[in-house]
């Protein structure tokens, strides 16, 4: 019986190890590398990838962005732009000051008008769509870049946050530039690399604190593929959260605090699809994507962990204080678009035409509905139209929320403004401020059962007690109605 031969394996080093990738990509990567030439059009993709997401998110943010009027939270970011310095900057949220700020030297500028305010939040949307698809073409490949910034410029809530006067935008531009800038920071951890990324971080920090979270996502990727580099990593992303950190401490030692959301129950879980994407069927649909843009590769792995961690960290803190919002997260946007386009990628182009248009098939209503009076959730200008057309010379008003007393003054004229009887009282106090008035409205964000608002003390009870309701509206996301005193006709 022979001996059977003896077969030699070579020893392999630690740099020729890896983990085979079942859809192929690193065989493409190795075949390029070895001097197969790219397609000739590459250039072209690379910078279609950064022009068309930008163009598109532009174009669809600036059509209609003046027809919603100003919500609520809008209407105290033209307070604090026009306001006496320091009374208009927030007495509540410390995490807006330096968007009012920013806000306050922009309107000194450009104007205070509906379509001025939301310039700078449509810039900074456009902007952060052109750094998703140049982002995506340099993780993955040109006509993935391509793919991922055109669905992020699809989304409803884009479009939304793009024509809205509050610093969402800002954070997630600011948030798709400090993951640009990781990358280079990681692969090679000088001071001119990671300089720029806690810049990133730190202007991440200053638009909304809550996007902080973006740093769990950033930290795993470090952690699992850079792990020699931890240390260096870590104290760049301190130095950039350091601003944030400082706001929020002297803000709050000051009086200020953070503006409460919400607990996350099961109705808050299941509605939020819907608020972060747009439609819930598309956020179904990039869910269902990035479940086939598994994290096999690195860039897949840092998206992956930019999409789910930061909610998950949301999630945890929002057991201890009410802080949930969705759109506290609009910034993971970039990471899910990105990961349907790498699944889109590995079919053939012409199925990529055919997604696109399903998904901006499946968005085209919320588009639509976005473009109405009441399009942003809220249909500010109607309640003024309907105060400024049945307001008579001695009517008063009494505001169910500070914002509410913005919207008379932002939408009626000073001679058709009700007279408001609590401007210079507490309303719980202030019982005597009725004397006399016959006609009261009564304005209160969201839909209430009981027009009446919750002032406490003889106020109230007069309210409830001395006036009857003659009529109530339901203007989207208001309660507005007149009381009428029936004691002064007698």
């Amino acid at each position: 019986m022979m001996d059977a031969d003896t077969m030699v394996l070579p020893r392999l080093g630690p740099g020729e190890m890896r983990v085979e990738d079942p859809w192929g990509e690193d065989r493409a990567v190795g075949s390029r590398a070895g001097g197969q030439r790219p397609p000739t059009d590459t250039s072209r993709w690379r910078l279609a990838a950064w022009l068309l997401p930008a163009l598109l998110t532009g174009a669809l943010g600036a059509v209609g962005a003046t027809i919603p009027g100003l919500r609520l939270a809008e209407l105290a970011t033209w307070r604090a732009a026009t306001s006496p310095w320091p009374h208009g900057l927030p007495g509540g949220d410390v995490t807006l000051v330096p968007y009012h700020l920013l806000m306050r030297a922009w309107a000194a500028a450009f104007g205070t008008s509906d379509l001025a305010l939301r310039v700078p939040s449509l810039l900074a949307m456009a902007a952060a769509a052109a750094l998703v698809g140049g982002l995506a073409a340099r993780m993955f490949a040109p006509g993935t870049g391509v793919l991922a910034g055109v669905i992020f410029a699809l989304l409803p809530s884009v479009t939304r946050y793009a024509q809205e006067a509050q610093p969402y935008a800002l954070a997630l531009f600011a948030a798709v530039l400090a993951t640009w800038f990781l990358p280079p920071a990681l692969d090679r951890p000088s001071l001119r690399r990671l300089a720029p990324y806690a810049a990133a971080v730190a202007l991440l920090g200053l638009c909304h604190a809550v996007a902080l979270l973006l740093l769990v996502g950033h930290g795993w990727a470090v952690l699992a593929f850079r792990r020699g580099v931890t240390g260096r990593w870590l104290a760049a992303a301190l130095l950039g959260a350091l601003p944030a950190a400082a706001l929020l401490w002297s803000g709050v030692r000051a009086g200020g605090q953070i503006a409460p959301a919400a607990r996350p129950d099961l109705a808050a879980l299941a509605a939020t699809p819907e608020e972060l994407f747009g439609v819930a069927a598309l956020g179904a649909a990039l869910l269902g994507l990035a479940l086939f843009s598994l994290p096999l590769r690195r860039a897949a792995a840092v998206c992956t962990a930019w999409a789910v961690l930061p909610p998950l960290g949301l999630l945890l803190l929002a057991q201890g204080t009410p802080v949930w919002s969705p759109s506290s997260l609009l910034f993971t946007l970039p990471a899910w678009a990105t990961l349907a386009a790498a699944a889109l990628s590995r079919v053939r182009a012409r199925w990529w035409v055919v997604a696109v248009a399903a998904l901006a098939l499946i968005g085209a209503p919320a588009q639509s509905a976005l473009r109405a009076p009441d399009g942003h959730g809220q249909a500010s200008r109607e309640v003024a139209e309907i105060v400024g057309a049945r307001r008579l010379p001695d009517d008063g008003v009494v505001y169910g929320d500070a914002d509410a007393r913005s919207l008379v003054a932002r939408y009626l004229p000073a001679d058709r403004r009700p007279m408001d009887l609590f401007a210079a009282a507490p309303p719980h106090g202030c019982a005597g401020c009725l004397w006399g008035v016959r006609r009261l409205w009564v304005i209160r964000p969201g839909e209430r059962a009981d027009p009446v608002p919750p002032v406490g003390g003889a106020t109230e009870r007069l309210l409830r007690t001395g006036y009857q309701v003659a009529q109530v509206w339901h203007p989207t996301g208001f309660t507005l109605a007149l009381l009428v005193d029936d004691r002064t006709a007698r």
